[in-house]
């Protein structure tokens, strides 16, 4: 089935979202006094938190850490912090920051993750934005060139950041994950911190980063899966992160 796509400025997927920011973009979201939020999401080298067929994709995208006596591969995205209107819409709900603007949000609507259908009800554009425009799949595929070749490059540089950001997130304190499937722990950092530790961490030959991770998870069902894989469970209350579940109560 081929899809169709036009957008109609409707500035829904520009609300309430959080933006995925490469290193460079978190960068420059920072010195323009924008705030970001760091997710953290992680799978055991035994492969509990990972459908084997992602396997591939999310080893690329993540560092190998420890925890505990296990190997995990942690996943920390850096996102534009979004509650209401991102704060570069103007009146007229057009963004001031277009010429400049995020990989993600020039890929929208379709998707970076190899394993996630573009589906049109999941999306936040109104029933109009899908029947007119150009065609965006033909027979299953992305038709647009340009498009392809941007989340090529959205997911190289989740995979070229990766350590960066592990090492960015070891001198900021951040060291509790949740498990792939599980949830995310979520972190506000303060921004001038941020930037200041990017700064560092690029300016000079990356080190190993210090520190080992320990996991936050939805139960006692999964605490045990974890501990038993060898790794370590969290067992003090969360201060400076929030846990957003995945898995219904």
């Amino acid at each position: 089935m081929n899809t169709t796509f036009s957008c109609v400025g409707c500035g829904k997927c520009c609300t309430d979202h959080h933006v995925p920011l490469t290193l460079a973009e978190t960068r420059m979201w920072a010195a323009d006094g924008g705030q970001v939020i760091v997710l953290v999401e992680a799978f055991l080298g035994n492969g509990l938190g990972l459908p084997a067929q992602q396997r591939e994709h999310a080893e690329r995208r993540s560092a190998v850490v420890r925890s505990a006596e296990a190997q995990a591969h942690v996943a920390i995205t850096f996102a534009a912090y979004n509650v209401g209107p991102c704060r570069n819409l103007d009146e007229d709900k057009l963004c001031r920051i277009y010429e400049r603007r995020p990989l993600v949000c020039r890929i929208y609507p379709a998707e970076i993750n190899p394993h996630i259908p573009l589906d049109p009800a999941a999306k936040d554009c109104p029933p109009e934005s899908w029947t007119q425009g150009p065609e965006l799949i033909v027979g299953g595929e992305l038709a647009d060139r340009e498009l392809v070749e941007l989340i090529q490059r959205s997911r190289q540089a989740d995979r070229d950041d990766i350590r960066i950001k592990e090492a960015v997130c070891g001198l900021l304190g951040i060291r509790t994950t949740a498990l792939k499937g599980d949830g995310f722990t979520a972190y506000l950092p303060d921004m001038a911190a941020l930037a200041g530790v990017i700064d560092q961490v690029t300016a000079q030959p990356l080190a190993e980063a210090p520190g080992e991770w320990q996991f936050h998870v939805s139960g006692e069902d999964i605490a045990g899966q974890v501990r038993a894989a060898g790794a370590q469970v969290a067992s003090e209350p969360a201060l400076t992160y929030a846990f957003i579940p995945l898995r219904a109560a």
